[in-house]
């Protein structure tokens, strides 16, 4: 029987890393645009609730910290890589 490779190839692995890196992003600045808005509407008295606002606005904030913390990672094992002897 021929055996079948089932690995992935690295190009293949990379547009799927790279599109779910993107779509993660894409969701981060959706929270921070919807938290800017629900604020909006709220100075503006468009009939938005406080609790709503402060929920969006925390959602936005959270998500950026994680965000920044997955970077602040793939930094350091960058720099951990460039470090290591060949």
């Amino acid at each position: 029987m021929p055996q079948t490779n089932n690995m992935a190839k690295p190009i293949e692995v990379q547009s799927q890393f790279s599109n779910y890196l993107k779509t993660a992003l894409n969701e981060v600045n959706n929270n921070q645009l919807a938290s800017n808005k629900a604020t909006e509407m709220l100075v503006n008295n468009e009939g938005v609730e406080l609790h709503d606002v402060l929920i969006a606005q925390q959602k936005a904030s959270i998500s950026l910290q994680l965000t920044m913390e997955v970077r602040n990672k793939a930094i350091e094992a960058y720099q951990e890589i460039m470090r290591m002897q060949v």
